[in-house]
């Protein structure tokens, strides 16, 4: 197994030292711009092998050919949000990156499996699918396993509760329009509804959506890294190790929940056939009535990113 991770910012770096950790690949392949940045940063990752117990190899590079045959191509490169930006703000520029990227990657990769991390994410993963011309099943991004965790999180602080107890899904663009559904969030079996007051439920559900600008206010100057790339190397191990984990994702819809050619937040089952389908839940009129507004910004955003794209 070979991966290529594009980027060796926070995001990217931390993406491959978890691939390495867990021995997920035979071989990762670091791949940035910048001279000496992936080169060193691998390097110095493969000097923690021996001390985690890992035989996976660890190379940096500024030439995509170095990353020719990648079984899985995982995106991250791009602009990372500052204060008072949104995930929206980044959209001209993401979107030249993350399509010089990808292009580039799926030259020497075609068989692969295109991971995207980059933000605003949905869109960025139209624009990937898009230019590589693949089918669903080969392009998908991260978005809602974030979320989730991140929704999962603030309930194990709300109820003090073990985290592996806890079970959600959100639908939706990646962002403040994003679909947390209570309604199928249980904590051991048990509704959320019936452990935690609906005001407080919102409360929680609101610092979710915001969750990303939270990190990037305290941060000031990054955004978040630890959690996007654990969430993007939880899709890689259902993949390699064929889990059949059903994990919320970012996929093309075909007529899913009543949209077509849009790239939202959905549930996936991922195995060895990449995204193997899409889990079309029954949603009640509050829930379509959200999912809607959400899908109608991404479709916005999409139709703004493929103008800057074609000139």
């Amino acid at each position: 197994m070979k991966i290529t991770v594009i980027g060796a910012g926070n995001v990217g770096a931390t993406v491959a030292q978890l691939l390495a950790n867990y021995e997920l690949a035979t071989e990762v392949y670091l791949v940035d711009i910048l001279e000496g940045i992936p080169q060193g940063k691998s390097l110095d990752m493969y000097e923690s092998m021996p001390i985690i117990g890992s035989d996976t190899k660890i190379f940096g590079t500024n030439n995509y050919e170095d990353t020719k045959d990648s079984d899985i191509v995982i995106q991250t490169a791009g602009l990372a949000r500052k204060p008072g930006m949104s995930r929206d703000d980044l959209l001209v520029k993401n979107a030249a990156i993350v399509s010089s990227c990808i292009e580039s990657a799926f030259k020497y990769s075609p068989n692969a499996y295109f991971i995207v991390v980059s933000n605003p994410l949905d869109v960025m993963t139209y624009v990937a699918q898009k230019v590589t011309g693949l089918s669903r099943d080969k392009v998908f991004g991260m978005a809602g396993i974030l979320d989730t965790a991140r929704y999962r999180s603030f309930i194990s602080m709300e109820l003090g509760v073990a985290m592996q107890d806890i079970q959600a899904l959100i639908l939706g663009g990646h962002g403040d329009t994003m679909v947390p559904l209570p309604r199928y969030t249980t904590v051991a079996g048990i509704p959320v509804t019936d452990l935690i007051p609906k005001e407080r439920l919102d409360e929680i559900v609101k610092r979710t959506a915001g969750g990303g600008g939270e990190i990037v206010k305290y941060l000031k100057t990054g955004s978040a890294y630890y959690a996007p790339a654990a969430a993007a190397v939880q899709m890689v191990e259902s993949i390699v190790r064929d889990q059949k984990r059903i994990l919320p994702c970012s996929a093309l819809l075909k007529g899913e929940y009543g949209y077509n050619d849009l790239v939202v937040g959905v549930p996936c089952k991922l195995g060895k056939g990449g995204l193997e389908e899409v889990i079309e839940l029954k949603l009640n009129d509050d829930e379509k009535a959200l999912l809607k507004v959400s899908c109608d910004h991404v479709t916005t955003t999409i139709k703004e990113a493929m103008e800057l794209i074609n000139g």
